[in-house]
């Protein structure tokens, strides 16, 4: 096999910090750009393992065809043996917000109400009279086409006034808005083979798209290479949370593990009366290098770990 490890990508600027670091420790790895490829399923895998990076998101950037192309070759390559990190079933996970509700329903996890829906007369026969309520794309990532909405109107005024929020799949969400201190922000936790690897409170100032990467959110705002944008007059705000509840941890460990994730974040609000409630699952994990520094580690060299301990066991 020509390499020990490929990384499948399709942001390349949110790929650098890993690619350095691999190239850093000496690491023989092939990258796959999924933006535009092709494979043949009748040939074995070219390594033993690969990495999946590939982001729910990328039709905001004008790849919708990176996303099938990713599922399609991961369970080819599964299927002739290669170990998969983040593989099929945890990026099918990720591309279904429904489907995260109903795992955290299953596991008693506290999550907002959800609706998914492919016509807006049914979702609103199924909603009721909850409002206010966040639409959200079924595919999400980055906090792409979110909108908060206070009334029915509000919902069908939209979406005939952008149809193109129907893509890349026509299905769509309505979730229960869930009140919380904006000052405190919601709560991000990053895991790496099951275990935390850090937490951080992050503070949107109104943003929906809270991509830890820095070229997305760096702390001047510049968001240059996320065609996402913040949607925010100011810059997210990262900060290291070291206080983190272990029952939290506990909780976002559970969803990693029963959700098929090896790497990945699960972001949750803290409501005024105390209650925890989760609401998202990221497989593709953007770590970010100043939350960890103040956790006195490199995020990037632990993912490298993480990646050679795995070539040595599938090995």
């Amino acid at each position: 096999m020509p390499h020990d490890l490929v990384v499948l990508f399709e942001h390349p600027e949110w790929q650098k910090p890993l690619f350095s670091a691999l190239t850093r420790r000496g690491v023989d790895f092939g990258r796959i750009d999924l933006k535009h490829g092709s494979f043949n399923p009748d040939f074995p895998p070219e390594a033993p393992l690969y990495f999946n990076q590939a982001s729910p998101s990328a039709y905001v950037r004008g790849n919708t065809r990176a996303v099938s192309f990713a599922l399609s070759l991961m369970r080819s390559l599964e299927v002739g043996g290669a170990r998969v990190i983040n593989g099929s079933r945890a990026f099918s996970l990720e591309l279904s917000k429904s489907a995260q509700a109903a795992l955290m329903q299953q596991l008693g996890i506290e999550h907002p109400r959800t609706v998914a829906f492919n016509d807006a007369e049914a979702a609103l026969d199924a909603w009721g009279d909850h409002w206010p309520a966040l639409l959200k794309p079924e595919q999400g990532g980055s906090g792409a086409r979110i909108f908060l909405l206070n009334s029915p109107d509000e919902l069908a005024g939209l979406l005939r006034r952008q149809p193109e929020l129907w893509l890349p799949d026509h299905l769509l969400l309505l979730q229960e808005y869930v009140d919380y201190d904006s000052s405190r922000g919601i709560v991000r936790m990053e895991f790496l083979g099951g275990e935390l690897l850090y937490a951080m409170r992050v503070v949107s100032h109104g943003a929906f798209n809270l991509c830890p990467s820095e070229v997305c959110n760096p702390a001047e705002g510049n968001s240059a290479h996320c065609d996402a944008g913040s949607g925010a007059r100011k810059a997210v705000e990262f900060y290291p949370y070291k206080e983190i509840p272990s029952g939290a941890v506990e909780t976002g460990a559970k969803l990693m593990r029963i959700g098929g994730l090896d790497v990945g974040g699960i972001e949750y609000i803290e409501t005024g009366d105390g209650r925890r409630v989760f609401y998202d699952i990221n497989a593709n994990s953007n770590l970010r290098a100043p939350i960890g520094e103040a956790f006195g580690l490199d995020p990037f060299d632990r993912v490298v770990d993480f990646l050679l301990a795995e070539k040595q066991r599938v090995d």
